[in-house]
């Protein structure tokens, strides 16, 4: 990302963050994030503790430009709107909240990690999964496994419980940051997989929050649905670090094709 001045940053769209031919919600969020936090309202205020963003229209790999403006620099947040445009037009529409981040633990929390069989027990997600007619680079750079409870809708026999959990690491062995959690806050495959919905699952509206910078190490991350219905979902993702503490979540409303 090369910034042009006046909170312009030109970007490049890498294809390997996708999903079929889509590219990936939360790396979209994450190129948005960057911008927001190399502008003028990011010094001071390096991290990304929230973003609520709107996806209009699916940009496509390769150039783009995204636009920061700068709404209000306090002591301790900063807050910005942050459009990614492409072709003139907005494809991706983010309000984004910056602060200072630690590794502090929580004073109180109410969630316990999910649990989950060892890494070496889970299921590595391919790039190019048995039986599907879906390519998925993003699993080139993320390595996923996935519970194998979790993986009775690969045998057409889905569980219908809406959940899906996984161990997540950075392929290049990179430790996981507030930007690149946005990518594990966007989870796949959706959580409709399990509830015996197959098909696209584009995301409409997403919000997170950046809970704590992460440990080094995996994290875990599992993903619920809460209520399907109107060609809509709810999917809630929640996020722990190496040390069994939360350190993102995040709910978003997706479109989905319910039976006829």
């Amino acid at each position: 990302m090369t910034a042009r001045g006046d909170g312009v940053f030109d970007a490049e769209l890498d294809a390997q963050w996708s999903v079929g031919t889509r590219l990936h919600g939360g790396y979209l969020l994450a190129v948005l994030g960057r911008a927001a936090s190399e502008s003028a309202a990011g010094e001071g205020h390096p991290h990304v503790t929230a973003v609520s963003g709107t996806f209009v229209e699916p940009p496509e790999p390769g150039e783009a430009v995204a636009r920061v403006e700068t709404l209000r620099v306090g002591r301790s947040v900063a807050q910005v709107r942050a459009a990614l445009v492409q072709e003139g037009r907005i494809r991706v529409e983010a309000h984004v909240t910056l602060g200072l981040l630690d590794e502090s633990d929580p004073w109180w929390s109410a969630h316990e990690p999910v649990a989950l069989p060892p890494e070496q027990d889970c299921f590595l997600a391919p790039v190019d999964p048995p039986g599907a007619d879906m390519h998925v680079p993003l699993m080139a750079v993320v390595e996923e496994r996935i519970d194998p409870e979790h993986l009775a809708f690969a045998f057409g026999a889905p569980s219908r419980r809406g959940l899906i959990a996984t161990w997540q690491r950075l392929a290049d062995g990179s430790d996981w940051d507030p930007l690149s959690l946005l990518v594990a806050l966007d989870p796949v495959p959706p959580v409709s997989f399990d509830l015996g919905l197959s098909g696209w699952v584009p995301t409409i509206q997403l919000s997170a929050y950046i809970r704590r910078l992460p440990a080094p190490g995996p994290i875990r991350v599992r993903l619920t649905a809460t209520d399907v219905g109107g060609d809509r979902m709810d999917e809630v993702a929640h996020v722990w670090d190496d040390k069994g503490r939360l350190v993102a979540q995040s709910t978003q409303l997706a479109a989905v094709r319910l039976p006829g």
